[in-house]
């Protein structure tokens, strides 16, 4: 016998009001970069940086103060891998390429990251 809701998930009642923020699909891996700085005011000259178009591979290589020299990325991670605070905000990013990055912040123990999500499965 097939199972009942088919392709649908448990809290899809019929509206669907407060989860217009994001459409997007629940993900077990996402593939993510960062760059984490130590000081805010590192983190917002990455940012600046991007804003004026650099492309987040780039800036990370130059600045991101952690050993993920690899364009700051982080390779595919499952949920449950990451800090609490850092999977949250990942989780909700939408895939994006370094060239145009769709970006999220937080600040864990780690300091202050700047996120990126590549890839989602």
């Amino acid at each position: 016998m097939p199972p009942k809701n088919k392709g649908k998930s448990k809290d899809s009642g019929g509206d669907s009001k407060g989860d217009s923020k994001s459409k997007l699909k629940p993900a077990t891996s996402i593939n993510v970069r960062h760059i984490l700085c130590e000081k805010h005011s590192k983190k917002e000259e990455a940012l600046e940086k991007l804003r004026n178009g650099a492309k987040f591979d780039e800036v990370a290589r130059e600045m991101s103060e952690d050993k993920a020299r690899q364009g700051g990325s982080l390779g595919w991670k499952v949920r449950g891998s990451l800090l609490a605070d850092f999977e949250k905000v990942a989780y909700d990013l939408e895939p994006s390429t370094t060239g145009s990055p769709k970006i999220g912040e937080v600040k864990t123990s780690e300091g202050y990251h700047i996120i990126m999500v590549e890839g989602r499965k």
